[in-house]
């Protein structure tokens, strides 16, 4: 029964991307429409962001009372329903209100689903589910292009996406059954396959999985700290990159606007092509090796953006960048069941999640605070601190959770 729930899980992860990237591709034509500041934009994202911190942190008492299936299921029909009221906003104030329920709806697929694939399946099948997310980033834009190349309004490219998600929550209704059944076949055989750190014996191990964690004894428990950091700096660092990308290229090195909108895209096809290549690279190396390889790969790239000598030296450290985050977010992931245990999981997925959301939310917008008063040429050395710091982040959670 588990391996009938892997398409489906990989198919929500298409779907969990498929609206990320909407809003920037269509609020060009948005926000005129509107009447509001072309800077609008980031006020609908950080209402989203905060919502899915949210979900986050209430993840590991929801799912435990519902469900990884249950949870899936309203969170992506939350999600559809949000995105269908995008399609039919004629305010600007109603985009803001919608954020909401699709950031809550958003943050529950996201930890619940992790946090099942990180338990019940191989690392490769973490790295390929978020090339999956990827994958469905890249379709979204196009979609929406579509539409408006097409003469259709950027309503047509929400609605679009609508009937997608939709569908997709019906085939969820449907497939519950099968989440149950799951359930059952891997309570009954909790003490093989990828159900880490559970004992065969352990009497308490039901009534452990069954009790939620406050925030507050999450975040106690050894190596809780150090992977809410890895988290935040990762996802400080790759949503920089993506936010700050195409500007590096315009004002640090001279490129039209046109190209470097389209060469900014290198680094995400370098995580979406990287979370391909490490998916196998985790069937002969132990996940936090991994990450260590992706880090090595980051600093090269990070280098490469530092030489002024050639424009296309700055393009190849853009791809290096995105095939060093690649692996970092999947297998540190899938390591966390291995690092806290089962029980305590799905706690701490919920708080470095919220970790991650935070660190995309604020760090991209800190550095271009930096960047108007010291200049778009502070990217390479912004990257490198933060690649830093999750460096001795993530080092300290392999000393303390793993090499005991």
């Amino acid at each position: 029964m588990v391996s009938l729930l892997l398409p489906l899980i990989y198919i929500s992860f298409i779907s969990l991307g498929l609206p990320d990237a909407l809003l920037g591709a269509a609020w060009p034509v948005m926000y005129e429409e509107f009447g509001v500041a072309v800077s609008g934009a980031g006020i609908v994202s950080m209402i989203i962001s905060g919502s899915t911190v949210i979900s986050s942190l209430l993840s590991d008492r929801v799912t435990k009372r519902l469900g990884p299936g249950m949870v899936t299921t309203i969170s992506v029909a939350m999600t559809a329903a949000a995105i269908f009221g995008f399609s039919v906003s004629s305010s600007f104030v109603m985009l803001c209100i919608l954020a909401l329920p699709y950031g809550l709806g958003a943050g529950g697929v996201d930890a619940a689903l992790n946090n099942y694939v990180a338990i019940h399946y191989e690392s490769k099948h973490m790295s390929w589910l978020h090339a999956m997310w990827g994958l469905g980033i890249s379709i979204g834009p196009y979609i929406m292009g579509f539409a408006l190349s097409k003469g259709m309004t950027w309503n047509k490219g929400y609605l679009i996406i609508t009937v997608f998600q939709m569908i997709l929550t019906i085939v969820l209704v449907f497939s519950l059954p099968v989440w149950k059944k799951a359930e059952l076949e891997m309570t009954e055989n909790k003490s093989s396959g990828n159900t880490v750190n559970i004992s065969k014996n352990d009497e308490k191990l039901n009534e452990d999985l069954r009790k939620a964690l406050s925030i507050r004894e999450t975040v106690g428990i050894k190596g809780a700290k150090n992977i809410m950091l890895t988290f935040f700096c990762y996802c400080s660092l790759e949503q920089t990159a993506i936010l700050w990308g195409s500007t590096y290229l315009v004002m640090g090195h001279g490129m039209r606007e046109e190209r470097a909108a389209s060469l900014a895209s290198l680094f995400c096809i370098g995580i979406t092509v990287g979370r391909f290549l490490s998916g196998f690279a985790t069937i002969k190396l132990k996940d936090y090796m991994v990450v260590r390889l992706g880090q090595g790969i980051l600093i090269g790239g990070i280098v490469c953006m530092f030489i002024p000598i050639n424009i296309n030296i700055v393009l190849v450290g853009l791809v290096l960048v995105g095939l060093g985050c690649a692996p970092i977010y999947p297998c540190v992931m899938h390591s966390t069941p291995i690092y806290f245990g089962a029980d305590k999981s799905q706690a701490v997925i919920g708080v470095q999640m919220a970790s991650a959301y935070i660190g995309s939310s604020i760090m991209p917008m800190i550095f271009g605070g930096l960047a108007g008063r010291i200049g778009i040429k502070l990217l390479p050395f912004y990257l490198l601190t933060l690649l830093v710091i999750m460096i001795f982040a993530h080092e300290g959670l392999v000393r303390k959770c793993l090499k005991k």
